[in-house]
């Protein structure tokens, strides 16, 4: 029996398997968040800050399960975007979650600089971190516009690298446990600075969080796979649960080999573990390569925010929402470099931005950062679960999934609790989110009134046409 359906003809080449969107989830969450973050959840919430992401993978692995359904009932290439103009019919909003996303891709690249730069200090300590981020944004964007071979060969390399590194760290643990140094009390000590613990806790599933996003890119990726009604909510939630359950574990092995106090202080928590000296291995040695690996999971995870907000770009330019002038192709390359020369150019901004900030807000540019795109994402998320909640009922066949209803409440729940802790903890980020968003309004309204649309007659502003379906 065929696995593609008669009405897929003409479409995308349907061939990623459930094997395959399996470890293409794992690797989008499991990315380098947890290499950047850990220390400072572990400063809000004290030795239990494991229960922190323990919190956030189960309110994320939820969030997983509406997307897995809107999945089923629309296996399309476009994700939020798409859920929340079937839920509301709004091009408003669409065009809010569609900035939102772009926007949360601007501030991830830049935090994720801010980590980059944190570890490549225990390296060579010379350079000024602000120069270090922006050559590294630099070299990236040059890397996408050069060309980049998308592979699924690359993508397993870099995600296997990423996991052995954490592999590395429970390692330790294994061994400080087996020796009897290993002290388990620690792991329900709540240091919380006189804060209530659940408040404490809450506060590190905001930071956490950034750790766990990424499922939503599979979304992108369903009218390319084989059999998404079967593949899509076993691979999806799979993924994140697996993923979820390597950050808990691999937080309980941090706060057993290193005192709390030294993961909070360190703006590269996981070397702690590795400089703890354990293991019978040079100390030197085990850093270096380290250091190394981390900064290779964090270049995998900044190199595809930078690979996507090009096209973002580029999407909405083709649907006359920004200037004409980001659906430009490069003609040898390919790529749509004015988009990407425009991302760079407000990733490197946020990176100037962000440094000076933190003299006056005490904030990090990590935390910041990390911060803003976790506001966009929950923001994203709680609407997502919303439409599918709204689209319930519509557009449904025997063999959509559906997802349980009474916990799609508690996720809405969970993710309007921590964006309320968020903005309420750090109003200043909206100050950030409306910065961003600002940038794309003035996109829109310079193509509103100042752009040429070359759209067929009768095909308004807005809806996509076959004919500006460029070739990346």
């Amino acid at each position: 029996m065929s696995t593609i359906d008669d009405d897929d003809e003409g479409g995308l080449r349907r061939s990623i398997t459930g094997k395959q969107l399996f470890f293409y989830t794992l690797g989008d969450v499991l990315g380098s968040g947890i290499y950047v973050l850990i220390g400072l959840v572990a400063a809000a919430v004290g030795g239990a800050f494991w229960i922190a992401f323990a919190v956030g993978v189960s309110i994320a692995a939820i969030t997983g399960t509406a997307y897995a359904e809107l999945v089923t009932k629309y296996p399309q290439a476009a994700g939020a975007a798409l859920y929340v103009n079937k839920a509301f019919g709004s091009r408003a909003l669409t065009f809010l979650i569609t900035v939102s996303f772009l926007s949360a891709s601007f501030a991830a690249a830049g935090s994720l600089a801010g980590g980059f730069a944190s570890y490549f200090a225990t390296l060579w300590a010379s350079p000024p971190t602000l120069l270090v981020t922006l050559l590294f944004i630099l070299v990236l964007t040059v890397v996408n516009f050069i060309g980049i071979t998308e592979s699924v060969v690359m993508n397993m390399v870099m995600a296997f690298i990423e996991i052995f590194g954490l592999l590395i760290v429970l390692f330790i643990a294994i061994w400080h446990i087996a020796a009897g140094d290993a002290d388990f009390a620690i792991l329900t000590e709540f240091d919380t600075g006189g804060t209530n613990w659940a408040l404490a806790i809450l506060a590190g599933v905001a930071l956490s969080f950034f750790a766990m996003t990424g499922f939503e890119n599979t979304a992108n990726v369903a009218e390319e796979t084989i059999d998404p009604h079967r593949s899509f909510p076993r691979s999806l939630i799979g993924g994140m649960i697996t993923a979820g359950v390597i950050y808990v574990l691999v937080s309980m092995a941090a706060a057993l080999t290193v005192p709390v106090d030294d993961l909070a202080g360190s703006e590269a928590a996981l070397l702690e573990v590795v400089k703890s000296g354990i293991l019978p291995i040079s100390s030197d040695f085990m850093e270096t390569l380290f250091s190394i690996i981390a900064l290779i999971a964090i270049t995998n995870t900044t190199l595809v925010a930078i690979v996507t907000q090009p096209r973002i770009l580029y999407g909405m330019a083709n649907e006359d929402v920004v200037p004409g002038v980001f659906a430009k192709i490069h003609p040898t390359r390919r790529s749509p470099w004015v988009g990407l020369l425009f991302s760079g150019l407000v990733v490197g901004l946020l990176l100037v931005v962000g440094t000076v900030a933190p003299e006056v807000e005490g904030t990090s540019i990590v935390e910041r950062l990390a911060l803003v795109t976790v506001v966009f994402l929950l923001f994203i998320y709680a609407l997502v679960i919303v439409s599918c909640l709204k689209l319930r009922g519509k557009d449904e066949d025997e063999r959509a999934f559906r997802a349980n209803t009474p916990l799609l409440l508690v996720g809405l729940a969970g993710n309007l609790a921590i964006l309320a802790w968020s903005v309420y903890d750090d109003p200043t980020s909206l100050l950030w989110c409306a910065g961003l968003v600002a940038v794309g309004v003035v996109l829109f309204l310079v193509e509103y009134f100042f752009g040429k649309s070359n759209r067929p007659p009768g095909v308004e502003r807005g809806e996509p046409t076959t004919e500006s379906r460029g070739d990346l």
